[in-house]
Parts: C-alpha cells; sequence; structure tokens
C-alpha cells in the first residue's frame, strides 16, 4: 500500500469512527478544513525555516517577526503565528485543554491575516463552515473538544511527507474525500463532485489540437476538480484558474482545493454567484471552459435576458424549469475564438421543441457545435440517468459534427457504471482522429441534421442496432428429429436392460 493509499484509508475509518450521527455533508466541512489548516501550518513552516533550519521556530520568530510574517503575505497570501500551527493544537489537546475557541480564533486570524493583501479574496470566509460550537460536534463543551481533539490527533499520526514530489498526496486525498463523501451522501454531496473517469474525459477533449492554454473557467465550478484536472493536464503553475459556484460552501471548498493543489493565490479567481443571473466575468473570454452544470436547473428566464449578450443573437431563452442551454450560450460566449467548450448535460436539450430547437438551429447554422458524446447511465453519484458531453468550438474549422455512443462502454461495479482506461482510449481516440467506427460513431453532415429537423438525439446518427442471427427453422426441424430419434433409441436401449435383469 502506497502512501496515498494510506493517508485515504486513514482519512475514510476518521470519519467513519469519529462522525457519529452527524451527516456526513457536514462532518466533510470538518475533517476537510482541519486537512487544509495542517496543509497551511505546513506551508508556513517550510516558509520561516527559509530563514533558519536549526532555530526552534517561535525563537525563530521573535528574532525576525516583521521579516517572516512580510515574506509569508508575500509568498503565502497569509500568516499564521508559529505558537498557533497545527502541532502546537495537537499537544495543547493531549494535555488536556479545551482548545476550540483558541482554535476558532486562529482560524478568524488567518483570514484577517490577508486584509489589504492581494490574496484577501481568496481566503475571506475560507473558514466560515467550521463552526466548532455546533451541536453537530456534541452536546457539551466536552465532547465537541473531543470530536475536533480526535480529527486534529489522528491527523497528526499520518506521516505527510510534503516535499515537492509529493506534495500532491495530501491534494489527491482531499479530492479522495470529497469523491467518498459524495458517494455516502448522495444527490446532495454529489452535486459538485464530477468521477474522476469522466473529468478525465473531458479534460482530454479540451487538450485535443491545443498545445497550450494560459486560462481555463468553470462557471459552475463545485469543488474545482475539473479546473484542477485541466490545468495539471499543461502547468498548474501556469494556467489561470477562473471560477463561479452558487453554493456558499462548495465555494469555499473550491478556494481550499486550489490552495491545498499549490495553486497560488495570485493563479486564480473563484467568485461566489449565480453565474446565470449574476455573472462577474462577462468581460473576460478563456482558452477552454468546463463545466458539469446542474441537470435542468431552474432559474429565472427573465425577459430581460432577451438583451443579455450571452442570448440576444438567438431570439429565445432557454426554458425557466431547464437551464441547460442557457448554460450552454453562457459558457459559449465566455470561450475565446480559438477556444474550446466541454460540458455535460443530460439528454433533453439534444431533441426537445420549442425555445430549445430554435437555440439548438442557430447554434448548428453558426457551425459551434463540434460533437455530441452519449455516456453510459449510472456514471455519477447523484444520478442514474445517461448524460452527454457536448463540445463547441467558436471558430469551428469543419462543419461536420461527430457523433460517439459510448453508452455501451463501461463496467459495472456494483451499482455503479465505471469508464475504465480502455473505455476512455477508445473514446478519446475516435474523437481526435473523428473517425467514423461501425455501431460506435458517426460524421454527420449539416444535411443530415436539417434531414432530422435540427434534433441531435444520438441514435438518430449512430445504428447501435444489433440485428439477432437468422434461424434457419428447416435446420432446427432436422436437428429435433435427430435428438428425438436418438432419444427413442437410448429409451429403447433402457427398457431392453430393465428386462434382460428381470428374466434373469
Amino acid at each position: 500500500m502506497n502512501e496515498k493509499q494510506q493517508l485515504e484509508k486513514v482519512l475514510w475509518a476518521i470519519s467513519n469512527d469519529l462522525r457519529g450521527n452527524m451527516d456526513a455533508t457536514k462532518f466533510k466541512d470538518y475533517i476537510l478544513g482541519i486537512i487544509f489548516f495542517r496543509f497551511l501550518s505546513y506551508n508556513m513552516v517550510a516558509e520561516i525555516r527559509k530563514f533558519d533550519q536549526v532555530t526552534e521556530l517561535e525563537e525563530l520568530y521573535n528574532l525576525y517577526p516583521s521579516e517572516i510574517k512580510e515574506n509569508c503575505l508575500a509568498t503565502l497570501g497569509y500568516f499564521i503565528n508559529p505558537n498557533n500551527l497545527f502541532d502546537n493544537f495537537v499537544d495543547e489537546y493531549k494535555d488536556g485543554k479545551n482548545i476550540l475557541e483558541d482554535l476558532s480564533k486562529v482560524l478568524k486570524d488567518i483570514e484577517t491575516s490577508t486584509y489589504g493583501q492581494e490574496s484577501q479574496g481568496d481566503f475571506e470566509g475560507l473558514f466560515s463552515d467550521l463552526n466548532l460550537t455546533s451541536q453537530d460536534l456534541g452536546i457539551d463543551a466536552t465532547e465537541k473538544n473531543d470530536a475536533i481533539g480526535q480529527i486534529l490527533v489522528r491527523l497528526s499520526e499520518v506521516d505527510f511527507q510534503f516535499t515537492n514530489s509529493k506534495i500532491d498526496v495530501l491534494g489527491d486525498a482531499y479530492e479522495y474525500m470529497i469523491g467518498q463523501f459524495a458517494s455516502d451522501a448522495g444527490k446532495k454531496a454529489g452535486e459538485f463532485y464530477t468521477p474522476q473517469s469522466v473529468a478525465k474525459l473531458l479534460t482530454k477533449i479540451i487538450a485535443t489540437d491545443k498545445k497550450n492554454i494560459k486560462s481555463v473557467y468553470d462557471p459552475t465550478c463545485g469543488s474545482g476538480s475539473l479546473l484542477l484536472r485541466v490545468a495539471r493536464e499543461y502547468d498548474i503553475k501556469a494556467v489561470n484558474i477562473y471560477g463561479e459556484e452558487k453554493n456558499t460552501s462548495t465555494y469555499n471548498l473550491a478556494r481550499m482545493n486550489m490552495l491545498i493543489h499549490n495553486v497560488k493565490y495570485d493563479r486564480f479567481k473563484i467568485n461566489n454567484t449565480n453565474t446565470l443571473e449574476n455573472p462577474t466575468m462577462l468581460n473576460q473570454q478563456f482558452d477552454a471552459v468546463i463545466a458539469n452544470p446542474p441537470f435542468s436547473a431552474n432559474w429565472e428566464a427573465n425577459s430581460k435576458f432577451l438583451d443579455d449578450n450571452r442570448f440576444k443573437e438567438y431570439g429565445k431563452l432557454a426554458p425557466k424549469s431547464k437551464a441547460d442551454l442557457a448554460f450552454v450560450l453562457h459558457m459559449l460566449n465566455q470561450v475565446n475564438e480559438e477556444g474550446t467548450v466541454a460540458t455535460l448535460l443530460p439528454h433533453g436539450p439534444l431533441f426537445r421543441g420549442s425555445a430549445e430547437k430554435t437555440i439548438r438551429e442557430k447554434l448548428l447554422k453558426d457551425n459551434h457545435i463540434d460533437a455530441v458524446i452519449g455516456l453510459p447511465q449510472s456514471i455519477f453519484t447523484a444520478t442514474g440517468i445517461p448524460t452527454i458531453i457536448l463540445i463547441l468550438k467558436k471558430c469551428k474549422k469543419d462543419k461536420d459534427i461527430l457523433f460517439i455512443d459510448a453508452s455501451k462502454e463501461f463496467t459495472k461495479v456494483k451499482t455503479q457504471n465505471i469508464l475504465e482506461e480502455k473505455h476512455l482510449e477508445k473514446i478519446i481516440k475516435v474523437y481526435q482522429d473523428r473517425s467514423v467506427v461501425e455501431k460506435f460513431s458517426h460524421l454527420a453532415t449539416i444535411d443530415e441534421v436539417v434531414e432530422n429537423d435540427y434534433n441531435l438525439n444520438i441514435p438518430r446518427y449512430v445504428d447501435t442496432f444489433v440485428e439477432e442471427e437468422k434461424v434457419d427453422l428447416t435446420e432446427v426441424s432436422n436437428l429435433l428429429d435427430e435428438n428425438t430419434k436418438k432419444l427413442k433409441e437410448k429409451q429403447k436401449e433402457i427398457q431392453d436392460f430393465l428386462n434382460d435383469t428381470v428374466n434373469n
């Protein structure tokens, strides 16, 4: 078992042992928040040690207080007093002290240390979900103190080997916990978690024909895992990351996720907003846009949006109860001329009529739709419905639309369908080559789409019908006669044997 697997095992054991009757999504906030505090503490120690590798931290800080603080704020974007690091709280809890009040103050102090700094927006309200006085932790102060203290102690027993080569171990474990809680909590947690295999598929699609990207954007970024995966595909230290997230708790999680993956505070910008109704980045365009928006969500769909640059060219708005194509048009607006949009959607936007048909028709006539990829059902924790990947481009070079039916490309694990590496490779190769594979993919002309009345339902273009082998009735009849004859012969042999036995 490698270090990453050991860490994941310990983290999941902590959650099972300590959360009690607490809702999984609430416990997630505590355990991931404390993991994040340990990560911040580690970075602080590493930064202070640049001044001196031997002297005790507290003594070193007393020698160079202003220099150390200024350096940490400039480099890390935050500051923690060396007396208030993760390990200090572990020792205090082991000594029998109640640590909750001091820990609450330190978490707030981390935030206030960024005031006036470029990093302020990335740390503001970051620990707001870590309520250390909540009744969820216990009925009295002792129970609450023990719940948090035990998480601190158990995490301190994990040997985090924080080196440049292994720093992502904690980051990957962070994502592992998000995934585990998504599985455990169902839809509520699954709303902001995209399975790793699907995330990888989206990323490889984005990366097709792109040697380099400088910026990536997700309008419904959830925990930020899609953004991070795209950035890692290139150079996480060189890609600027942008996102918007409506849910405040998930927005906090996304910012933590960026920092814990060593995305420097000045390399990402994530805003807490409803991207359709109150967008904050309309004046920017990006090299890549990637998203897993909430399926068939409600939105305002107010007539005022007909004057919005994102929607006005289409003459119609996505239905109030089905915002899927509103997200699509928003994303297309945000991508630059050479950029690519890859988004997950339910099947409905491919074939529904009325306003959605009008929008679809305009997208096709303007040659923005690059490909439609059908995925298997039950690959998401939150829903069992089959989904698609829709790929769009601002300036598409060819006019054909590639359809891929990958609905059968999965391995079943209990109740979940899993996209394995072999499935991903098959889909990605066909997409990159834009190849036609019988019963799997088809390259449709715009004329074909017009003939289908702008319906993009995949079975209209990819024939997946498996013809049953024809049965030769004469051959079956002859075989039946032959077997009947053999059976009668065998029955006669048995009867003759029985008669001989009786006579003897």
